[in-house]
């Protein structure tokens, strides 16, 4: 029974030693694997996207829009969302990193209190903040 055991040992060693150099036979060993080096995502201005940065027009620099900045949600609308978009305030400027948008929106107020406005954008100091486009409510945040 030993011999049997033993000789299924060696024969499966064989067998599979085979397989393994039949695989690598296929192989052309002048293939260059292609590398892909971790965080080489600077965009034009060198802000790393992978470690959460985008540019930003207003302080002229890559910042995380997730710090010192104000979340904006999705206005209630029946639907669920995964998203969020961000604004910045600089003086009477308020720049918007918005999901939908793959450019910020810079909006301008004239005055203390007034809403901030560019074209058909416009982020109303509302119990927190209201942003409305062409009219319609799309975002609301604290």
């Amino acid at each position: 029974m030993k011999k049997i055991f033993l000789f299924l040992i060696v024969a499966s060693t064989f067998s599979c030693a085979k397989k393994v150099s039949q695989d690598n036979a296929g192989a052309t060993p002048t293939e260059a694997k292609k590398e892909t080096i971790v965080g080489a995502d600077s965009d034009s201005h060198g802000c790393k996207a992978s470690a959460g940065y985008t540019w930003s027009v207003l302080k002229k620099e890559c910042i995380r829009v997730f710090e010192n900045s104000t979340r904006l949600n999705h206005a209630e609308d029946g639907k669920t969302y995964s998203t969020v978009s961000y604004v910045i305030f600089d003086g009477n400027k308020a720049e918007l990193f918005l999901d939908t948008q793959k450019e910020s929106v810079v909006l301008e107020r004239k005055s203390e209190g007034d809403s901030w406005k560019n074209g058909d954008w416009e982020l109303i100091p509302w119990k927190g903040y209201v942003l409305k486009k062409g009219g319609e409510i799309l975002y609301t945040g604290e």
